[in-house]
C-alpha cells in the first residue's frame, strides 16, 4: 500500500473512531484532520466530502459483512453460522460500534445513511427468507413462514450484538445463545 494508500486508511480509521464515539453529527471534517494531522483540506483530499467518507466506511463494513455467512447455505448448520457472524463483530468492535451507532442515528430525518441502512436489511432479509424458502418451502419447522423467521433472526443478531456492544464482559455465551434461540425459532434441533 503507497503512502496515499495508508494515509487514507489512517483517515478511515480515525473517522471510524470518531462515529463510534460521537455519532455522525458530533464528528467534523476538521475534527478528524486534527486527530490524523492534517487540515480540512487534506482530509478532502482523500475523500472529497463528509459524505464520501461516511460511504466509504459503511461499504468497508458492507464488505466485511455477515452476508456471506448466510447467503447460499440453507443446509449447513445455522447456529455455527450465526455464532461466526457474532464472533467476526467481536473482532471488530470500533466497526461494530460505529455501524451500530450509524444505524440507529439513520432513523433520524435527513440522515445520509438512511437509505444505505433501509436497503441493506430489506436485501438481508430477502436473501435470508429466500434461503428458508429453498430449504423449507412455505413453512418452517417450528410454523413460521421464512419472512418471518428472517425477520425475527436479524433481530436477534442485532439485538445481542447491542448487548455486547453495551457490555463486552458479558459472558461469551453467544454460540450456546444462538444454537437455543435458533432451535425454537426455526423449529430444528440444536445440532442442525
Amino acid at each position: 500500500m503507497g503512502a496515499d494508500g495508508g494515509r487514507r486508511e489512517e483517515i478511515l480509521a480515525a473517522a471510524l473512531e470518531m462515529l463510534a464515539e460521537q455519532g455522525w453529527r458530533g464528528t467534523s471534517l476538521n475534527a478528524i484532520a486534527d486527530r490524523v494531522g492534517l487540515t480540512r483540506q487534506g482530509v478532502l483530499h482523500y475523500f472529497p466530502s463528509k459524505q464520501a467518507l461516511l460511504t466509504e466506511i459503511l461499504a468497508r463494513r458492507q464488505d466485511l459483512n455477515r452476508e456471506h455467512l448466510l447467503a447460499d447455505h440453507a443446509d449447513k448448520d445455522w447456529p455455527d453460522q450465526l455464532a461466526e457472524v457474532v464472533a467476526h463483530d467481536h473482532d471488530r468492535p470500533g466497526l461494530a460500534r460505529a455501524y451500530s451507532v450509524l444505524m440507529a442515528e439513520s432513523l433520524t430525518a435527513g440522515h445520509p445513511a438512511h437509505a444505505h441502512f433501509r436497503d441493506h436489511y430489506s436485501d438481508v432479509r430477502a436473501r435470508m427468507t429466500e434461503a428458508f424458502t429453498r430449504r423449507w418451502g412455505d413453512r418452517l419447522p417450528s410454523g413460521l413462514s421464512p419472512a418471518q423467521a428472517a425477520t425475527a433472526l436479524l433481530a436477534l443478531l442485532d439485538g445481542m450484538q447491542q448487548q455486547w456492544l453495551l457490555d463486552q464482559d458479558q459472558a461469551d455465551d453467544h454460540s450456546d445463545t444462538m444454537r437455543a434461540a435458533l432451535s425454537v425459532l426455526l423449529g430444528i434441533p440444536g445440532d442442525h
